[in-house]
């Protein structure tokens, strides 16, 4: 398995299952599909509404004594509605008890977005806290606080553009470790990954199959579908692999990390059986030749008519 190492030397999987979208009652199968068919790294989010559940996976999977706590890679993130330093370590502690650990491997600021504590997501202009109120530095001091009582192991962020990360970089020595953002071959983001790589900033890429899963109310009607790209297509063909190999592997290849999600058995073994697949340079020549752009995640959700983020991958 491939792995993006940090500066202390630990080694993240670069195949990791992703659990955004996995409902009740069938991700904590899914994390122990996965633990028990040599994942080695689970994503997670406190506002995911899963992390008990996975917790329960966790401790089950553990107990059992084959696969270990040391040798699994946890990640979570921190919600909008916690970024006020009061609240950044009282939501990492919650996530802890729910995922029944003593430690995360890496916690990430979620968006540069907050909210009022409590809000789970706004419905109005006066839910927001702009990031006058409440800078990024402050919930980042935090973060390296937790990183200094050995609540987590590494520390980063999620979403965030080049200007966000500069801005961070300018106001802390302790940089961000990893920088989570939407990335698949209609949003390879070169400029942002090549900044990263400069600034020793690992990425993870989120939605690297389309996210065809999420909610109506995040689609647009004439969304294309990265499956069916027929460059993608073509090349699975080439290789005898799926589609989602392809993309999946693709991710691995730009050296960063990647999270696809899925609760099918079969999905989420062959998801790991990519790393096996041996993509050529004419192939990633292919794939770079892709000319459709687009953006599943928006951020439009967090648009609301007087509130400041209504660009927010630009901030």
């Amino acid at each position: 398995m491939e792995t993006l190492k940090f500066k202390n030397g630990d080694k993240m999987p670069a195949i990791g299952l992703g659990t955004w979208k996995s409902g009740k009652g069938e991700v904590g199968e899914a994390v122990k599909i996965a633990l028990n068919n040599g994942y080695r790294h689970v994503d997670c989010a406190s506002t995911y509404g899963n992390e008990a559940e996975i917790g329960e996976a966790f401790s089950a999977v553990f107990s059992e004594g084959k696969v270990k706590r040391e040798d699994v890679w946890v990640t979570s993130k921190l919600w909008n509605d916690s970024h006020e330093k009061e609240h950044v370590l009282p939501a990492l502690k919650q996530t802890l008890k729910d995922l029944q650990l003593d430690y995360l491997d890496l916690y990430l600021i979620h968006w540069p977005v907050a909210f009022k504590h409590g809000v789970s997501f706004p419905s109005n202009d006066d839910d927001y806290l702009s990031l006058e109120e409440v800078p990024i530095i402050e919930t980042w001091n935090v973060m390296v606080e937790a990183k200094k009582q050995g609540l987590v192991r590494h520390i980063g962020v999620s979403n965030f553009s080049s200007k966000k990360l500069n801005d961070l970089m300018s106001k802390t020595s302790e940089i961000p470790e990893m920088n989570q953002v939407e990335l698949h071959p209609f949003l390879p983001q070169p400029e942002l990954l090549q900044f990263c790589k400069e600034n020793d900033i690992h990425c993870t890429a989120y939605s690297p199959l389309g996210s065809g899963d999420r909610s109506a109310q995040m689609k647009a009607d004439d969304e294309p579908s990265l499956m069916e790209e027929p460059a993608i297509k073509e090349i699975a063909e080439k290789h005898d692999a799926s589609p989602a190999q392809v993309l999946i592997k693709w991710a691995v290849a730009r050296g960063t990390a990647v999270i696809p999600k899925s609760t099918t058995k079969e999905h989420i073994i062959s998801n790991l059986e990519s790393e096996k697949l041996p993509l050529d340079e004419e192939d990633l020549k292919k794939i770079a030749n892709i000319e459709r752009e687009y953006r599943y995640v928006t951020g439009e959700f967090f648009v609301t008519p007087g509130n400041p983020y209504n660009n927010i991958y630009d901030l």
